[in-house]
């Protein structure tokens, strides 16, 4: 294994690219190794479960939501040991190379504070209109919960069309993940880099997929349209009849509405 102080951003977002990402076995393993799962768990846009309850939180705004507030904070409270956790894949080779990320505008994170504590939250990295989300957390109940619903909702207003979830589990089965195989996921990314909506599956490929192609349809090249991370906060702020917010996030009936339009 290659040792680094961190991913040059350009061989790391090429990966994501091509449908592989980076991992170390422990929080102290001073090297990483790249994993191309056979099977890929995705959020469906247009899929996230809002249950009653759910909803009842979000609305309640019983958490302050931030997005980039504190990213730093954010990886490093994802890397922290917990009761179900004792220990993650997040070293300090991956902390760096996420901030490197971050600074460059391709990573973002979703923050749940409570009395002024983080507590809860999440973050990924964005390519084109594809968010490959790599770690969510909760301190307290619910709030992991809160973080990706608006998430989730801000990918909507700024024109995402997938959400890559790694692996399946079932806190993730219970919002509405799935799970696909990479030949399919391979080519749902190629179409949203491509400027598609990912919705087809291109040249009905099978069995695992080799990054680099899938049934002869080649990696798209950058550059790649974008979506617009701010634009959910337009809908707050229009919602607040245009008072500034500082929350970075719109009030929770905002991201109710917009989900349940949505699912």
């Amino acid at each position: 294994m290659k040792h680094f102080e961190s991913i040059d951003p350009a061989l790391l977002l090429s990966a994501y690219a091509q449908g592989i990402f980076p991992m170390a076995d422990g929080a102290d393993d001073p090297s990483v190794h790249w994993v191309e799962p056979r099977l890929r768990a995705i959020l469906p846009l247009d899929g996230f479960h809002l249950s009653r309850s759910l909803r009842k939180v979000i609305v309640s705004d019983r958490f302050r939501v931030t997005t980039d507030a504190a990213f730093a904070d954010m990886v490093a409270l994802c890397a922290e040991p917990a009761n179900d956790r004792p220990t993650t894949w997040i070293n300090p080779v991956i902390k760096a190379s996420y901030d490197r990320l971050f600074r460059l505008g391709h990573a973002h994170s979703v923050e749940c504070w409570q009395n002024g504590e983080l507590v809860g939250g999440l973050y990924g990295v964005t390519l084109g209109r594809a968010f490959f989300g790599e770690s969510m957390v909760s301190r307290v109940r619910d709030a992991s919960k809160v973080a990706l619903a608006h998430l989730v909702a801000r990918l909507i207003a700024g024109g995402w069309k997938l959400l890559d979830c790694q692996f399946i589990t079932p806190h993730l089965a219970s919002l509405g993940a799935i799970e696909i195989r990479q030949a399919d996921y391979l080519a749902r990314l190629y179409s949203v880099l491509a400027g598609g909506d990912g919705g087809t599956i291109l040249g009905g490929a099978t069995g695992a997929g080799a990054a680099g192609a899938v049934a002869g349809v080649a990696v798209p090249s950058p550059p790649f349209a974008a979506g617009d991370w701010r634009a959910l906060d337009a809908l707050g702020a229009a919602a607040d009849l245009g008072a500034e917010r500082s929350t970075g996030s719109p009030p929770g009936y905002v991201i109710a509405q917009l989900l349940t339009k949505t699912s």
